[in-house]
C-alpha cells in the first residue's frame, strides 16, 4: 500500500493561489466550511497552509481592516503560525501516521515537487478503524 490509496486528488480539494486576497481566501474558506487550506502558486507547486486564525490575528491586528479594505491585501501578507508540511508520493505509511497526528490534513507532492492534493486525518482514522474491525 501507498500514500496513493488515501489521497484526494487535487481536483477535489479546495485551495487558493498566493495571489489570491484576504477577502478571497474568507470566502472560499467559509464555502468548503474549512479551517485552513492549502496555497498553492501559479507553477502548481505548494506555499503553505493559511489557517482561520492566521486570518483572525492578521485582521485583529489591522485596527482599521474592512471587507472592502479585505480585498486590496494579498493572502501572502497575512504571517502564518505555521505550515502543514508537505510529503512526496513515495513517502512511507508510517511517516504518514505520523505526520497525520500533527495536522488535520497532509499535502501530497510529487517529484517535482508539484502539489498534488492532500490526505485527510479523517481518511486514515477510518481505514485504520476498518483495520481493528476486520484485521485479515
Amino acid at each position: 500500500m501507498n500514500i496513493l490509496f488515501f489521497l484526494t486528488p487535487k481536483e477535489k480539494v479546495a485551495y487558493i493561489y498566493d495571489n489570491y486576497t484576504i477577502r478571497q481566501t474568507l470566502e472560499k474558506m467559509e464555502y468548503h466550511r474549512y479551517s485552513s487550506i492549502p496555497i498553492i502558486n501559479k507553477e502548481g507547486k505548494y506555499v503553505g497552509t493559511i489557517s482561520e486564525g492566521d486570518l483572525l490575528w492578521y485582521i485583529k491586528n489591522q485596527h482599521n481592516l474592512d471587507f472592502k479594505k479585505a480585498e486590496d491585501i494579498p493572502i501572502t501578507e497575512v504571517p502564518r503560525k505555521h505550515d502543514n508540511y508537505g510529503i512526496y508520493v513515495n513517502t512511507k505509511i508510517d511517516d504518514l501516521i505520523i505526520a497525520s497526528t500533527q495536522q488535520n490534513f497532509i499535502p501530497v507532492l510529487d517529484d517535482r515537487d508539484t502539489f498534488i492534493g492532500i490526505v485527510t486525518r479523517k481518511d486514515i482514522i477510518q481505514y485504520l478503524l476498518k483495520k481493528i474491525d476486520h484485521p485479515f
